[in-house]
């Protein structure tokens, strides 16, 4: 049977050549930021993949297809779509199935992606273990899906919303390796240091290639989480940011959000508690995820030459 997937010329001869390529998820487009704003941001890390060596995949699922790169009016069709699904590994097939249009998790752009033949994924932060999960039992598809599914990601660490610890805990458990870029503390998104300290610290791109190489030779299942810090002088510290946290939180507590709702709601939140500084250290992270994911994907390609 057919994959229903869609390829942009430029991603297709890429992948067709041997170059480097690497995907990008869409959720931070539809329920990350605000029209134009959204749209703006993922260009800037396109060009910013590019700048460094590869080609940028941006995935998507419209027309009951998975789009794998957007051209310019699909990404703005994006941006300003309403009601766009947030697809993880539970509901991308009902989507394309429907013919409805979704925005890709980081579980389900790592779906795609490897159907796709696409080795690494930048991303700004994965989901994890929600605060207070042991009743609620709210554990991010992302976490499961490392163990399943050969990319490496890379990515600021887990959003600081979330339980840290417990979220290092399950990947542990799942037998996922967590490697933190040029340093040895876990990072928490808009804060370089977590308080934790990561499992695995590599200290190059080549290294980290080398190492997914590796687990496909040794028949290893599933992929790499590389947490890359914030640029410092982008970061927001964990005291500073860390009231606006709690604040968030309690709101969300309060006013019953559970479940997909979550995230989105406390990301706006903090938005506002921080004056935007949240969004602006989110934009600096996503771009510097991308440069060393295509510095990755390079390296990869090197190895595989």
């Amino acid at each position: 049977m057919t994959l229903p997937l869609t390829f942009t010329p430029e991603v297709r001869a890429a992948l067709d050549e041997g170059r480097p390529v690497v995907a990008l998820e869409s959720t931070i487009i539809t329920h990350g930021m605000p029209f134009p704003q959204n749209v703006e941001a993922a260009r800037a890390v396109e060009a910013e993949v590019r700048a460094h060596g590869a080609v940028p995949a941006t995935i998507a699922v419209m027309d009951g297809r998975i789009h794998i790169g957007l051209s310019d009016a699909a990404l703005d069709a994006l941006g300003q779509a309403q009601g766009v699904m947030k697809l993880s590994r539970a509901d991308l097939a009902a989507c394309l199935a429907m013919g409805r249009m979704g925005a890709t998790t980081v579980a389900a752009t790592m779906i795609c992606a490897a159907l796709a033949g696409i080795e690494v994924f930048a991303t700004g932060g994965i989901g994890g273990v929600h605060r207070g999960a042991e009743t609620s039992f709210d554990i991010s598809a992302d976490l499961p899906e490392f163990a399943l599914t050969a990319v490496t990601v890379v990515a600021a660490g887990a959003k600081a919303i979330l339980d840290l610890p417990k979220t290092l805990e399950v990947l542990e458990t799942q037998g996922v390796p967590v490697i933190a870029y040029g340093q040895d503390a876990f990072p928490a998104f808009w804060s370089r240091d977590s308080g934790l300290r990561a499992p695995l610290r590599m200290d190059s791109a080549a290294q980290i290639a080398a190492a997914q190489v590796m687990r496909g030779q040794l028949g290893l299942p599933g992929g790499q989480l590389v947490a890359n810090p914030i640029p410092a002088e982008a970061e927001i510290p964990l005291d500073e940011i860390g009231p606006a946290i709690e604040t968030a939180l309690a709101e969300a507590e309060a006013q019953g959000i559970a479940a997909k709702e979550v995230t989105p709601f406390l990301l706006d939140r903090i938005f506002a508690l921080t004056g935007g500084r949240s969004l602006d250290a989110n934009i600096a992270l996503v771009l510097n995820n991308a440069r060393l994911a295509a510095q990755i994907a390079g390296e990869i390609v090197s190895l595989r030459a």
